[in-house]
């Protein structure tokens, strides 16, 4: 993963997401690079996979899928690589887009957690949990783990 950046592609759903939600995608971008590791890559490598990020945050899928990798476990690497800080406070291993609208949310002090921890919220297993190839949305291709 060192050198030259991944070529990171968010699919064409949350592409065109952007330009109805750029806000939230400056969010996402400012969350990302707060939590870049400067070793990781070049200041424009480091934007470049924080905006992929974003962008592919907008797609319905799980963010692995949205962005087009082969599995989850690709995601997490390329978190552990580009945003370690962030990859050691998902500790529990939530999912990915669940784990950064958290960031985001904890950021401003908006909790909207149904409960006052995620061990006793019956949305567990929305959060966390395995995160299987499911069917792709529709003009989505198929992707398998």
């Amino acid at each position: 993963m060192g050198g030259r950046p991944l070529m990171l592609q968010p699919c064409a759903q949350a592409q065109a997401r952007v330009a109805t939600r750029g806000d939230e995608v400056d969010d996402l971008m400012a969350l990302l690079l707060a939590h870049a590791d400067p070793a990781a890559g070049s200041p424009a490598d480091i934007d470049a996979v924080a905006r992929a990020l974003a962008v592919a945050s907008l797609g319905d899928n799980h963010l692995w899928q949205d962005l087009q990798l082969p599995s989850r476990t690709e995601l997490s690497a390329l978190f552990a690589h580009w945003f370690p800080a962030l990859k050691a406070r998902n500790d529990r291993d939530m999912k990915w887009k669940k784990f950064l609208y958290k960031q985001l949310c904890e950021r401003e002090a908006l909790f909207i957690c149904k409960a006052p921890s995620c061990a006793v919220c019956s949305d567990r297993p929305v959060c966390f949990g395995p995160e299987l190839a499911a069917e792709p949305a529709p003009g989505q291709p198929a992707l398998t783990a």
